[in-house]
């Protein structure tokens, strides 16, 4: 770029002026009377100034203008705010694929299974012999509407009311203890995800602390999109589960590195619970938007269609990555506690307990409460997922609610409270008898989850700041490790309990549970400092008196 200060250019422009000054001056001592030459210097001279001073300016407001452009492309990178962002589009794509799949998956798996399905033999027969061809296309509807459908073959065809209403009747039947025994496997893929995170999770921990935060949570985005394709392209169980189990890599790399990343940039324990409870917010959009989103394409678009749709939404997640953190090696300047080490702290294994209880309930209903409401409400796959949507809501509320509030009121008592509520909200569910009798408690059960995601969460943080040192790559693979097993546990249980004691029982039984480990949390109301780390929280209280007590006296005195 040419610089408008140039020396050269200052010189060139001078030279030009005295050549006109010089010609304008001679000629007016001339009498005005100017010849062919002076007239063709001047026509040429005047313009060249003229434009010469206009690309001075010119170069002088794009320098400027790139200056400050530089100037705020720094400031933006190294912005706490995009990296919260950043953090907050990884949670929402990663929960929003975890959920979208809910209402896909036991459908999509009963065709896979009965790719030539009775039902659809009697409703092309009907519709080949009552010359009504809106039979077959509308069959979907009219299996969970037989009231509507017994009308319409009674203005259409009344002789085939009795034989079709007995033969769909058995078919339904058969088609729901058929979804009932695929339960067990539908819960044991939707868990296949947790597993490998658990796995995962005690790996990538460490290896944050020695190589950053940017690395991992980059390699997740390419593990997640890769996952979200082969959930699109695939047609089989063993696929499927295969692309679950690879979203678990991904979910791990991404979860761990996100939420340590944030509590490194959030030192201030106030402002780390407003962060986490904002990332947290993430989670709680993606799975507020996944179910419904994921029931709405698959019924009227296609099984492929939500996963194209996440790919291209978690490619420009990975371009705002690769633009802004610029992945690249970059080891923590303090030694971290072992993975070991932080084990075997109570206080860090009891939150990260209310982390596995607070989920576990909500993880057991999504394999299992859309199976329940096709068997007794005949819901269909656009309502299945909407099911979820009271619980999404409220979550996200709750998170973004208790993130900044439970750090003036006590996380402690914020999290014992969530998990009465969550309790009490379980005993509600199987008491429904509609989809819209699952309104109150599914609401009460995510805003309860939300009151125990954003008070643990940060609670994490801050038991490794005042017990063992402020690296938070391990911490947080613990409570990932902790979240991850209450939905590794809960779906692949669930169909067990289920054809054991029932979907009512085995509700009251996590209920109980919870409930029995709500009071724990009071031994977080006050968790002693290590060794080290209390004698200089202890120094720097003494400095702040001593600093406090001498600017004081210094008033007194007059200073």
């Amino acid at each position: 770029m040419i610089n408008p200060r140039s020396t050269t250019f200052s010189w060139f422009l001078y030279l030009d002026f005295m050549l006109i000054s010089s010609l304008l001056i001679l000629n007016i001592r001339n009498q005005l009377d100017f010849g062919l030459y002076e007239i063709l210097l001047l026509s040429i001279g005047i313009p060249l100034i003229l434009l010469w001073l206009c690309m001075g300016m010119l170069m002088k407001m794009s320098y400027t203008i790139v200056e400050t452009l530089r100037e705020f492309w720094y400031k933006w990178r190294s912005s706490r705010v995009l990296i919260l962002f950043i953090v907050f589009v990884a949670l929402f794509l990663d929960n929003m694929l975890l959920t979208t799949v809910v209402p896909i998956i036991p459908d999509y798996l009963y065709r896979l299974q009965h790719p030539k399905g009775t039902i659809d033999d009697t409703y092309k027969f009907l519709a080949k012999n009552c010359s009504n061809r809106e039979i077959f296309r509308n069959r979907n509807y009219f299996v969970r509407h037989p009231s509507e459908f017994r009308a319409v073959l009674a203005t259409t065809c009344d002789w085939s009311v009795s034989w079709a209403m007995n033969k769909t009747e058995i078919e339904n039947k058969q088609r729901t203890i058929s979804l009932e025994r695929e339960n067990r496997w539908i819960g044991v893929m939707f868990a296949s995800k947790a597993f490998v995170q658990l796995i995962v999770n005690p790996f990538v921990g460490p290896l944050t602390n020695r190589i950053g935060y940017s690395i991992p949570m980059f390699s997740g985005f390419v593990i997640m999109f890769v996952s979200t394709l082969t959930f699109a392209l695939s047609k089989s169980f063993g696929l499927l589960f295969l692309a679950r189990a690879i979203q678990g890599v991904g979910s791990a790399c991404s979860s761990v590195s996100g939420l340590g990343m944030l509590a490194d940039r959030y030192p201030d324990d106030e402002e780390r619970g407003k962060a986490m409870g904002t990332a947290l917010g993430g989670l709680a959009l993606g799975v507020l938007v996944g179910p419904p989103f994921g029931g709405f394409m698959y019924e009227f678009v296609g099984k492929a269609s939500p996963f194209l749709v996440l790919a291209a939404l978690g490619l420009f997640d990975g371009l705002l990555q690769l633009t802004v953190l610029q992945p690249a090696v970059s080891s923590e300047p303090v030694e971290g506690a072992s993975l070991r080490t932080l084990i075997k702290d109570p206080y860090i294994l009891l939150a990260a307990g209310a982390i596995s209880f607070g989920n576990v309930g909500i993880a057991m209903l999504e394999p299992s409460l859309p199976i329940w409401m096709m068997s007794t409400m005949g819901a269909s796959e656009f309502q299945q997922g909407a099911a979820f949507l009271p619980a999404s809501i409220s979550y996200l509320i709750g998170t973004n609610l208790f993130g900044p509030m439970a750090h003036r009121i006590g996380r402690w008592l914020c999290c014992m409270i969530g998990m009465f509520l969550i309790s009490v909200a379980l005993v509600g569910v199987p008491m429904a008898k509609s989809i819209y009798g699952l309104i109150i408690p599914n609401g009460i059960l995510g805003f309860a989850i939300g009151m125990v995601d954003s008070s643990m969460m940060p609670t994490m943080g801050y038991l490794v700041d005042i017990r063992h040192a402020s690296v938070y790559g391990s911490v947080y693979a613990i409570a990932d490790v902790a979240f991850c097993l209450g939905f590794a546990i809960g779906p692949a249980a669930s169909g067990f309990i289920v054809q054991a004691v029932g979907f009512r029982g085995m509700l009251y039984i996590i209920s109980f549970i919870g409930f029995c480990y709500a009071p724990l949390m009071f031994y977080l109301r006050n968790p002693p400092a290590k060794g080290e780390k209390m004698s200089l929280i202890m120094n720097e209280n003494h400095n702040a008196f001593s600093y406090t007590r001498s600017k004081s006296l210094d008033n007194e005195n007059g200073y």
